[in-house]
């Protein structure tokens, strides 16, 4: 959530910022409900005024023996309590329509952020690795939703008999290559100064309110009844660790990780990836994600591009770093970075991870803060950041893809192997 503070003092800076995301927010209602609610403010304070003084009149009228003055006084302060009540009526009406507006706005790109009307626009930053040379094998590259069924590994049918669209079987070395996965993406992030969580993937309407993605995300939500939902990233629930915490400067940045199937109803994706498993209802992630000081946030914020990097370059898949601009930023974020790794099957470059400094946004929202007695008196909101690191559905279709080999065989790579039993080959069924 935006300081309201700052949008009431920089309305111009708003107005450039919903431009530069392709959004527009309506700034003459934002004016309206602020100046209603602090007039109405104004008002109580004047009335709590008049009744304290009408209120100290009444025993010295009292002890004087004026009876009818003070009898009248006690009308004056019970005629006043009622327009106070009313009034408080009223500013809790203004507060909750101004809190919904608040919600619904974006946060501010900052300055590294470049300016851009859509995707076509973002910027790439580097490529790691080459796209390997099928042709000059001398076969034509299988995609992973028939490599998966050659292999026996995956089966839609099964998933689709089961659940429907967009959810798949994974069997056999299907099965261990997820789970393979995700077991290194833990053990390396672990290594490498991460925490690691098992949190509840059903969570409450706040917690997901914390993170951004109530209200506005919520027909991509998957509601479970009693007003909760399923996670749709580990993200909503490590976040929310701290909501309403304050943290002592000592502890940061604190780094954390964790496993988790995610829920998405993809509301707004229809016809997008609808063969394979690059876009599911259901799968598994594993997320990365940062508490931190502002003055350390965009430090941070690399540090995590080059966690989820150095995954893929464990195993040896060709990728590409691309700054998503401002027209392509997502709700809560402030700067993104996406790592795409490439897919023969699309002959082109797909999100495998997104990585995201989303600021003090969500810390307002979960008001999450922190204290550092020797540079500041009292508290600050903490800076939040978020991560892929990485999903296992999309990072097995890569592998799938392109460590095939001519035969119909997916080699495992090597980094891989340990976690997989020493398998080195998976077959084709016979």
């Amino acid at each position: 959530m935006l300081d309201i503070k700052f949008v009431r003092e920089n309305p111009d800076a708003v107005d450039a910022a919903m431009s530069n995301r392709q959004t527009s927010w309506d700034r003459e209602k934002f004016f309206a409900l602020d100046d209603d609610r602090r007039a109405v403010i104004a008002e109580v304070e004047e009335l709590q005024a008049t009744r304290n003084a009408e209120s100290k009149k009444i025993g010295s009228l009292m002890k004087e023996g004026k009876k009818d003055e003070a009898e009248a006084a006690k009308e004056a302060v019970r005629q006043v309590n009622e327009k106070i009540e009313g009034l408080s009526s009223r500013r809790s009406e203004l507060e909750a329509e101004l809190a919904d507006f608040m919600s619904r706005l974006p946060n501010i790109p900052c300055d590294a952020t470049p300016v851009g009307v859509d995707e076509t626009e973002n910027p790439e930053r580097r490529r790691v690795g080459e796209p390997r040379d099928f042709a000059a094998e001398g076969f034509e590259p299988k995609a992973h939703w028939d490599l998966g069924t050659e292999t026996g590994i995956l089966d839609f049918d099964r998933g689709a008999k089961l659940s429907g669209a967009r959810f798949t079987v994974l069997s056999g070395a299907g099965a261990t290559l997820d789970r393979a996965l995700q077991n290194f993406f833990l053990n390396t992030h672990i290594s490498r100064g991460f925490t690691e969580f098992i949190p509840p993937v059903i969570v409450n309407r706040e917690i997901m309110y914390g993170t951004g993605q109530l209200p506005k995300f919520e027909d991509d939500a998957y509601h479970t009844g009693e007003d909760q939902f399923l996670i749709p990233t580990a993200e909503v629930a490590l976040t929310n660790l701290h909501a309403g915490e304050t943290l002592d400067a000592s502890q940061l940045p604190l780094r954390y990780t964790a496993g988790t199937p995610c829920f998405r109803e993809e509301a707004g994706s229809a016809g997008r990836d609808t063969r394979g498993i690059i876009r599911q209802h259901q799968f598994t992630k594993v997320e990365m994600v940062k508490f931190a000081r502002p003055e350390e946030s965009d430090a941070e914020l690399e540090s995590m591009v080059a966690e989820a990097e150095f995954i893929l370059q464990q195993l040896g898949l060709p990728y590409r770093v691309i700054s998503l601009c401002t027209g392509d930023l997502g709700f809560s974020a402030r700067q993104t970075y996406d790592i795409e790794v490439w897919l023969p099957s699309y002959n082109a470059y797909k999100e495998i991870s997104s990585c995201s400094n989303c600021g003090d946004f969500q810390a307002r929202r979960a008001n999450i803060k922190y204290r550092d007695p020797e540079n500041f008196k009292g508290t600050r909101f903490v800076h939040t950041l978020n991560g892929s690191g990485l999903p296992t559905g999309r990072t097995m279709a890569a592998i799938m893809e392109n460590y095939q080999n001519a035969d119909g065989s997916i080699t495992v790579p090597e980094v891989l192997r340990p976690y997989m039993g020493g398998i080195e080959r998976i077959e084709p069924l016979a």
